[in-house]
């Protein structure tokens, strides 16, 4: 792909998000696109919503289940930017029309300290840059189609990464506490839609060890000179499999000790 490639599929994923119409299967339109590129689409992506007066206020990760990568035959988890607008309030209603095809996941929040960069960062590292972590909600969307109407084809991973990670919205409980404080491959959730049990998971879903998700995104990022700053939220990915959020929906994940997250969908 050249860089006017790039701008032309990130275009085209701001009118999707702005009119609701989902865009075709950037992997079709784009054959030979590599993971590299789907990234850079993400980056204009990314570039034009700060030219629109947005603020970056974290990363995400994504694909962090053995199970997810390998539906997308592949090894490694994915990440997106989290964005100023992408921020609800824990129990808000999410308004008509703001998304396409939402859906929810239950996540450990990390919330930093301090700046961390570096392919020497260790996992100590992430510790003792780690402000609080805390209980969240991520919301998902898609402004590409889950699959092409005309093959069949699913998405894959160079669609997803170019969607910034399908990453549309985040919710944070008002729990926090030190890194420390919970041994965080057993903080689990269940997940409630409309009061009813959909899915429960435990943090060690997530790379075994979520702090391994964080230590894993500050080492992509190191390849391009760039790092977590202070302040910075990232959600470390989901332990459990993404559940459909129709309008009319209700959300409660319940962290036990850990704290709990409220959403609705009007």
């Amino acid at each position: 792909m050249t860089p006017d490639d790039y701008r032309t599929a990130a275009r085209a994923l701001l009118q999707a998000e702005a009119t609701l119409q989902q865009i075709g299967l950037l992997s079709l339109t784009y054959p030979q696109m590599t993971l590299d590129d789907a990234y850079s689409v993400q980056a204009e992506f990314v570039a034009m919503k700060h030219a629109r007066g947005r603020k970056g206020i974290g990363w995400k990760i994504g694909l962090t289940s053995r199970a997810m990568q390998e539906a997308l035959k592949i090894d490694a988890p994915d990440s997106g930017v989290l964005l100023d607008d992408m921020l609800f309030a824990d129990g808000a209603t999410v308004p008509v029309g703001r998304f396409i095809q939402p859906r929810a996941e239950a996540e450990i929040a990390f919330i930093m300290a301090r700046v961390l960069s570096g392919a020497a960062t260790t996992r100590e590292d992430v510790i003792a840059a780690t402000a609080h972590v805390a209980p969240a909600l991520e919301i998902l969307d898609t402004r590409i189609l889950r699959s092409d109407p005309a093959t069949g084809k699913a998405r894959i991973i160079t669609d997803t990464v170019s969607d910034n990670a399908a990453n549309a919205g985040i919710v944070l409980g008002a729990q926090r506490h030190t890194v420390g404080a919970h041994d965080l491959r057993w903080v689990g959730a269940v997940v409630k839609r409309d009061g009813v049990v959909e899915e429960t998971g435990l943090g060690a879903g997530v790379l075994d060890d979520p702090v391994t998700g964080i230590l894993w995104l500050v080492h992509r990022l190191a390849r391009y000179g760039r790092g977590l700053s202070a302040g910075d939220i990232v959600l470390s990915g989901s332990f459990i499999r993404p559940i459909e959020a129709p309008a009319g929906s209700s959300f409660h994940a319940d962290f036990g000790p850990f704290g709990q997250v409220r959403i609705s969908f009007a």
